[in-house]
């Protein structure tokens, strides 16, 4: 075990400075490509010395890659002091999994912790040390394009994925298990309320609505042992969070004891001089790293200016020996000192990447994903049904999403791939438009196709720069050409099966009326067209929810389920006929509202029975509520429980989500399923910032989505 301060006493200051920084993989000796460039390249101030004595290196991939960028480098460094490969690793290295929004909509943490640790496993073997998630924002606004990355707009259900997929990437000991990888939770903190949805932009929110609704699941990936922290590129009370001391020093360390790194996003220290709060690139570096900033990522504010800083005694060496001190703990509870190549392994490389069990694992996510939006008795299909396969996503493997990585669309089976392996008669394929433009007689085709099928699928949707990181839109709606193919195709009079290949929500006007059937397939991933052929053809039962809200158009923008109560809302008994919070073109609520799915069966819920309707502050709240399959085939269920807080010291929400259990019945099968709440989770942040909760009348419900509007009240004494 390497002494982490006797290793520090014999560093020089410019030696510790530089452990602090980041650079691409481009930098370093012995790289044998260019690395993934996930931000736009800086002019840097970088010298061979800074290079020799960096700490960490972003987006390298491959066991000899990484091996050898490591043998070069500790070749050339003084004391011997291995590198940290780390990487955006975000839902699979190269067997790529659905989009995190999907995977929130399977609401499945088994599947999500698994599919972590097949992407924590095939980064290993490649010689990646860290990921840089589970990214955990919460995201009300699908305007943003990282929508893409989060599970969603519930804290609850954000913070229990933060925490399955820190399991699955860093398992039970990832000190000891080469096979695993720190994981990085991302962005700290509030990053999914930028202003207008745009990326990058101001976040301003009360300090009791930024604890309430978007640290928690910050705060359960680090209870669950996350190693390391990435600050955002947003402000949080006026500070941008890589220099916010109240956020990083006061909520991060000192509240929540937080002792492992915090790395900046790509260039976020030098942009605190874009915000208008540094004068220069030195005063960026002093104050993000008086905030508590750790790593610098991709900018030389601290190589190049910290030493002058300690030198003139503006900044104590302490501060900059804490940080070291983290790095290098990290470092070595990872085992590199004794070991610096740690897991990577070409041979592993190539008998565990895009194995065959990895791609089972993925097309099973992928399933449970998928969301059916809308079935007027048309799904599922029969394998005797002659079939027109039509749009740009007719046979595109690009159905991975943004931060796929190293994933390939030459690796993914298309829908037209899958559909012909269950189909007994032949597939017409036509793609009728591309997914911005119209291609000359596409329409045209793509009608005789659907003249002469039984039933039509249009393979519809984004492409996968329209979202993720810098992909905000004000339009989230389907691009025309697709819209007018499938107007035009429902003009022949044939069923048509919309399924739809996007990483937002989307305003889905043009598209719901104008089909039979929608499924919403997100971007499924590897084996995202087999497990939507499974779906559709049956062998599969269609089981997601959607863990965002589907709004009716943009300009209801934000919609979420667990909005606050008004003092004059809409459908009161007493409320007037237009002087009420309303849209007067529009409804309030969603189109599809969180939590919301269909199946091929149907599940019939009984009465809420509750153990007692008053709950003291030590006891515990049963509820149960009896759940049939009332349908012919076998189904998997989300029985879902939400609280209503009456009457608060400020106003709650109109739900919470509290408790959730995916079931499994088959058909005709009745079952009885319980939850157990406490007065802890009754408790909310005051006026005060106290977190308590209140005597008085709670409303319990359980259903199938957040609209459930039956419940049962009971009395916190």
């Amino acid at each position: 075990m390497k002494n982490i301060q006797h290793l520090i006493g014999e560093m020089t200051l410019q030696e510790k400075i530089d452990q602090l920084t980041q650079l691409a993989a481009p930098f370093f000796k012995g790289a044998e490509d260019a690395g993934a460039i996930t931000g736009p390249m800086m002019n840097m101030e970088i010298e061979d010395d800074n290079i020799r004595n960096a700490g960490s290196v972003l987006g390298a991939s491959g066991a000899r890659n990484i091996k050898s960028i490591q043998k070069k480098h500790l070749a050339e460094n003084r004391l011997g002091i291995p590198l940290l490969f780390m990487s955006d690793v975000v839902h699979g290295y190269k067997t790529i999994f659905p989009i995190p929004l999907a995977i929130g909509c399977s609401w499945n943490l088994e599947l999500a912790e698994d599919s972590a640790r097949i992407a924590a496993l095939e980064s290993a073997v490649s010689g990646i040390h860290v990921t840089f998630a589970p990214m955990v924002d919460l995201v009300r606004d699908p305007r943003w394009g990282r929508v893409t990355e989060t599970t969603g707009e519930d804290p609850l259900l954000n913070s229990l994925f933060a925490k399955a997929q820190v399991r699955g990437f860093q398992g039970e000991d990832v000190t000891n298990d080469v096979k695993r990888v720190a994981a990085c939770v991302k962005h700290f903190a509030g990053y999914g309320a930028a202003e207008g949805g745009r990326d990058y932009n101001t976040v301003n929110m009360s300090d009791r609505q930024l604890h309430e609704f978007y640290l928690p699941a910050y705060k359960a990936a680090l209870d669950q042992g996350c190693k390391m922290v990435m600050s955002s590129f947003n402000i949080i009370d006026g500070i941008p969070a890589t220099a916010n001391h109240p956020l990083m020093r006061g909520v991060l360390r000192d509240q929540w004891q937080f002792d492992g790194v915090v790395i900046s996003d790509w260039g976020a220290v030098k942009e605190l001089i874009a915000h208008g709060v540094a004068v220069d690139k030195g005063d960026a570096g002093l104050k993000a790293v008086l905030a508590g900033t750790d790593i610098e990522m991709m900018t030389d504010c601290y190589s190049s200016y910290l030493k002058e800083y300690v030198e003139n005694g503006m900044l104590s060496e302490t501060v900059i020996d804490e940080a070291v001190f983290r790095i290098l703990k990290l470092k070595e509870e990872l085992g590199l000192f004794e070991n610096p190549y740690r897991g990577a392994d070409e041979q592993l490389e190539k008998e565990i990447i895009l194995s065959g069990q990895h791609r089972a694992s993925a097309r099973e996510l992928a399933v449970e994903s998928t969301v059916l939006l809308k079935n007027e008795q048309i799904l599922p299909l029969d394998c005797t049904q002659k079939v027109a396969l039509i749009g740009p996503y007719a046979d595109n493997g690009n159905i991975l999403g943004q931060w796929s990585w190293l994933g390939s669309k030459d690796d993914s089976v298309t829908m037209l791939q899958a559909i012909r392996s269950k189909s007994e008669n032949e597939v017409s394929c036509i793609e009728g438009c591309s997914i911005q433009e119209k291609i000359e007689n596409g329409f045209e085709d793509a009608q005789q196709a659907a003249t002469q099928a039984d039933v039509v699928i249009v393979a519809v949707g984004e492409d996968p720069l329209m979202s993720g990181e810098a992909g905000s839109r004000t339009n989230i709606k389907l691009p025309e050409p697709q819209l007018s193919l499938i107007k035009e195709l429902k003009k022949i009079g044939k069923p048509i099966v919309t399924v739809l290949f996007n990483g937002r929500p989307l305003d889905l006007r043009g598209v719901i009326e104008n089909s039979d059937a929608v499924v919403e397939a997100w971007f499924p991933g590897t084996e995202g067209g087999q497990a939507i052929a499974d779906l559709i053809f049956g062998d599969e039962n269609f089981s997601g929810k959607l863990s965002m809200s589907i709004p009716h158009s943009a300009g209801q923008i934000p919609v979420y389920y667990n909005h606050y109560s008004t003092g004059r809302p809409k459908g009161a008994p007493d409320a007037q006929e237009r002087y009420v919070s309303q849209y007067l073109d529009s409804p309030n609520g969603p189109l599809f509202p969180f939590g919301y799915g269909l199946s091929y069966t149907s599940f019939q819920y009984g009465d809420v029975q509750l153990s007692t309707n008053v709950l003291t502050q030590d006891a515990e709240l049963k509820i149960t509520v009896p759940v049939k399959n009332t349908g012919a085939i076998a189904g998997k269920e989300v029985v879902q429980l939400y609280v209503q807080d009456v009457f608060g010291e400020v106003v709650r929400p109109v739900k919470e989500l509290k408790e959730f259990q995916k079931v499994e019945f088959h058909s005709g099968e009745e079952k009885e399923v319980t939850f157990v709440l406490t007065e802890k989770d009754l408790r909310y942040y005051h006026s005060d910032m106290t977190y308590k909760s209140d005597p008085g009348e709670f409303i319990v419900y359980v259903g199938s989505n957040s609209l459930v509007d039956s419940g049962e009240s009971f009395t916190l004494k």
